[in-house]
């Protein structure tokens, strides 16, 4: 196998001031930290809380990590929506920039959807954005969504648009699906992504290209080191070490959990703010989280120098 190096990315979670806008210098400064740690960016993914986010305010972030330095080829955003326009709006300023290709949902509002249906949205949205740098990285998520993108539509898709379809982040949880993805589809210019680290030692070996875990945003250090050193003596160990970290982390509701974990490691209080519908991490709860993590030897390094402003 030639690939000796897996890649790592984190849908990054979004921090919101007092009046729940987007905290521009806070999302780049993380941002940075964690590229720092060798993590590429899927901004504006479930765990950014981004259906809970308009474009213009997506498209304004995107700008400001530009801005601020970030090498775009390390950005994949986000642009899924239920809207066709919404879609190709984000899409084209992703392209615009530079960025290394889109993470895409399917339009997830409407159950049952058949494959026509789906071919014909991320159809529709391929031919108005009319760009030849275009790279989709299609996003199956079926526990939230309930609009799962079958074999068959990943095939047709590919045979369509063979330069654009790009690859996929599989966030189903079933490794036995994963597998079937990289079995049918790794080796051909196609990168299969899982959508935990727990699955990412598994993914590396089947000939997959890493994985775009939630909880790269607190542990990413541990994670790119192991999809780094894969191949190491040790690596079984580090993996059981990463899904340790997961464990904990699960144990609570996610996007909280890992704001919270954010606040107290950086020692800024405003990290557990999140936008309704969701809701904070109960004082006490946080407090079991952090405990328990520190209980592992677990760190943020560098987290609090990066939040300094």
């Amino acid at each position: 196998m030639s690939q000796t190096s897996g890649d790592v990315w984190s849908p990054v979670i979004t921090p919101f001031g007092a009046d729940l806008a987007p905290d521009r210098q806070r999302f780049v400064a993380h941002c940075q930290w964690l590229t720092s740690n060798g993590v590429g960016l899927a901004v504006f993914g479930t765990n950014s809380e981004a259906n809970s986010m308009t474009v213009a305010e997506k498209q304004t972030l995107l700008k400001a990590l530009v801005d601020g330095g970030v090498d775009p080829t390390r950005i994949m955003p986000g642009t899924g929506s239920c809207t066709i326009d919404d879609c190709v709006a984000l899409t084209r300023e992703a392209v615009d920039a530079g960025c290394a290709g889109v993470l895409m949902l399917p339009p997830f509002y409407y159950k049952g959807i058949s494959d026509e249906g789906l071919f014909r949205y991320y159809s529709e949205v391929i031919n108005r954005v009319a760009n030849s740098r275009l790279r989709i990285y299609l996003y199956h998520i079926p526990p939230v969504t309930q609009v799962p993108l079958s074999l068959e539509l990943i095939e047709r898709l590919r045979d369509s648009f063979p330069d654009i379809i790009a690859g996929i982040k599989d966030s189903g949880g079933d490794w036995a699906h994963t597998q079937a993805l990289t079995e049918r589809f790794a080796g051909q210019d196609f990168a299969v992504y899982a959508g935990s680290e727990r699955f990412l030692l598994n993914t590396l070996r089947a000939g997959g290209a890493g994985c775009i875990s939630a909880t790269a945003n607190v542990n990413p250090a541990a994670i790119v080191e192991l999809a780094r050193h894969w191949q190491a003596d040790d690596a079984d160990d580090r993996q059981q070490s990463l899904n340790v970290v997961r464990d904990l982390f699960e144990k609570y509701p996610l996007i909280p959990g890992m704001k919270a974990a954010t606040a107290y490691f950086s020692g800024k209080d405003a990290w557990r703010r999140v936008r309704p519908p969701l809701v904070e991490l109960e004082e006490q709860r946080a407090s079991e989280l952090v405990s328990a993590l520190k209980a592992t030897g677990f760190q943020m390094k560098g987290l609090d120098e990066a939040n300094h402003g």
